[in-house]
């Protein structure tokens, strides 16, 4: 059927519009799709490695306390071909543990190391305090209070000030051991089953703990 006139006019403004944007919009409009299936992909791909990991995870946690060597390897691998998921970083964690219960220190603090450099804010904060301590064990005091400054979240401070404690009580630094506790007695929750023991190391060291802190 015969276009009527105010088809055509129509029809010959839409042909002049196309001939001038239709390539741009065809563009945009492709480019929305990619973008849509690489989002997809990209999921599918998070979604795929983070199964994979948790398989070698679940494997490697079966040589926990019977091959710290076979765990050094399995951690390492995680860590290479799964490095952005959390299991890399819950392995270094397993690995640091199984290492240090073996007395291989030095690859306790690789792993450590590995979870501070790589690892999201809670997984780092939990490595500073590892490595802290595995340092406080020797006598790295300067070193192990390196790795505990500056700012960490509060859901740690509690702990870090009782580890700076800990390392400052080594270095018979008992004013500021004393100072270190309080600040972490201050940090920490009243129902927190962990202050007694804190309270305990502040009053062995000649502190006193506030009594708004005893009664709690």
């Amino acid at each position: 059927m015969a276009y009527d006139l105010e088809e055509q006019e129509q029809l010959a403004s839409l042909k002049a519009w196309w001939a001038k944007y239709g390539n741009l919009t065809s563009w945009v409009v492709i480019a929305g799709l990619a973008a849509f299936s690489g989002w997809n992909g990209w999921n599918y791909y998070q979604r795929n490695q983070a199964a994979q990991a948790s398989t070698l995870y679940d494997e490697m946690q079966t040589s926990v306390g019977k091959d710290n060597a076979k765990v050094q390897r399995a951690a390492g691998d995680i860590q290479s071909r799964f490095g952005a998921t959390a299991y890399a970083q819950m392995s270094a964690l397993v690995a640091a543990k199984s290492a240090f219960d073996a007395n291989d220190m030095k690859a306790a603090k690789a792993q450590l190391q590995w979870v501070i450099e790589k690892g999201n804010e809670e997984y780092k904060a939990v490595a500073k305090l590892r490595l802290a301590g595995v340092l406080l064990d020797e006598k790295a005091y300067d070193e192990a209070l390196k790795v505990l400054a500056g700012d960490s979240s509060p859901q740690f401070s509690g702990a870090v000030a009782d580890r700076k404690g800990d390392i400052l009580v080594a270095q018979n630094k008992l004013v500021e051991a004393r100072a270190a506790y309080k600040a972490a007695l201050d940090a920490t929750d009243k129902k927190n089953p962990g202050r007694q023991l804190i309270e305990l190391k502040l009053e062995a060291i000649g502190g006193s703990v506030p009594e708004e802190k005893a009664a709690a």
